[in-house]
């Protein structure tokens, strides 16, 4: 149990200023205005632990539905340690949730992640709780591959992509693949079936290969701009790419890398100006580089990732041809959002929260600071800088 006071909390449509959130058997109780002083509790409330949090912001954790690694680790390691690296380096950016994100690899590597996730889950106690993976191909354009490597990329092949999804499609909340490769429409089709969130990724799509791909249930864009084709000329007529498209369908929701690097100022307002709050996603896209010192990484694993270089708060490949991934965290998205892209900060929030959990079917459980939810809570100041991290109802980091 506990009882927070003397904080400015962020709901979905306002801050509450000088607001007293109530926590017991890890759900939000109660929410009421004003200050608590320690000693008004309620005898009911004696046993509850009480923080003063100073005029702090309060918010709904945040939420990472693609995120690769951090703190050194990458989920393609393989390994129950590399896991819990990335959860507990994340929440200390105030991530409470994600989904872990593969590359694409070998069929065998993938096969070994998906036990190797259910044992990490299992032993997850201090970091950001897991939702599920999240399949980032490896059924991908060749020429929108960016840092991917080659070598795994391939079309959808129902022989291999039905037997994951029988098996393990209790593992799995999310597949991000190309809409217009063979046989994409009846891969959307098999993951759909089994209620896993589609994305459209690396493609090299136009329009009138979106709209069959959004009619059978690919409803986001992955990294949007990153790694996927814009208005191009066929036999000199202009055709849409997958950014108008985009822009134009209202089905389609659309995850941003909101570093300020993968999108700089003018892309994030556009972006906003187009779609509007309600439609964005902040996503981190991070890798094992993230939360360390900039230099040579690996992205993917470290058995057969590409060697990288981080500098200027981004990931590259050696030769500067492409960026590999981001180092950003959560915090750093919101902020850039609020300082950049020219929203609120109420709005920062909502996409980095309610957002991701909506497009999950999680809103009802998480994504929101109201009566009911599961205290998955943050507190930060005015720099959004992350003091303390609750997940379900136990604070799990403090700065």
């Amino acid at each position: 149990m506990w009882i927070i006071t003397n904080t400015n909390i962020i709901t979905p449509y306002r801050v509450l200023a000088d607001g007293t959130v109530w926590i017991a058997e890890g759900k939000i109780v109660h929410i009421s205005e004003g200050y608590l002083a320690k000693e008004a509790v309620e005898e009911g409330w004696s046993a509850a632990q009480w923080m003063d949090a100073e005029g702090l912001y309060l918010a709904p954790g945040f939420i990472d539905i693609h995120v690769h690694g951090g703190g050194g680790a990458d989920f393609m390691d393989n390994s129950v340690s590399a896991f819990l690296t990335v959860a507990e380096t994340h929440l200390r950016h105030g991530t409470t949730a994600m989904l872990p994100t593969t590359l694409t690899s070998e069929s065998e590597e993938l096969l070994e992640l998906f036990s190797v996730y259910e044992a990490a889950r299992e032993q997850n106690v201090e970091g950001s709780r897991f939702l599920g993976l999240h399949l980032e191909g490896p059924y991908f354009a060749m020429n929108q591959r960016g840092a991917q490597d080659p070598k795994y990329i391939r079309n959808p092949d129902p022989k291999e992509y039905m037997p994951i999804l029988e098996r393990y499609h209790h593992l799995i909340s999310r597949w991000s693949a190309a809409p217009e490769l063979p046989g994409a429409l009846d891969f959307g089709r098999a993951v759909r079936s089994h209620g896993i969130l589609l994305a459209l990724a690396h493609t090299d799509a136009v329009y009138e290969e979106i709209l069959p791909a959004v009619e059978v249930g690919y409803r986001l864009a992955t990294h949007f701009y990153s790694g996927m084709s814009g208005m191009k000329r066929i036999h000199a007529h202009r055709y849409a790419g997958v950014i108008e498209s985009c822009f134009l369908l209202d089905q389609i929701d659309v995850e941003i890398i909101a570093d300020g690097v993968h999108l700089p100022e003018p892309f994030l307002r556009l972006i906003h100006k187009v779609k509007g709050a309600d439609k964005m996603i902040l996503i981190t896209d991070a890798m094992r580089a993230a939360g360390m010192p900039e230099g040579k990484s690996v992205l993917g694993s470290l058995r057969n990732g590409t060697e990288v270089i981080v500098e200027e708060g981004v990931a590259k490949l050696t030769d500067r041809s492409s960026f590999a991934g981001s180092v950003a965290t959560a915090d750093r998205l919101v902020r850039t959002m609020v300082n950049k892209g020219g929203v609120s900060l109420v709005e920062a929030v909502q996409m980095m929260t309610i957002n991701p959990a909506r497009l999950l079917g999680l809103d009802h459980k998480i994504g929101a600071i109201a009566t009911g939810m599961e205290a998955d809570i943050v507190l930060f100041d005015e720099d959004v800088v992350i003091h303390h991290s609750f997940v379900a109802g136990e604070l799990r980091y403090s700065k």
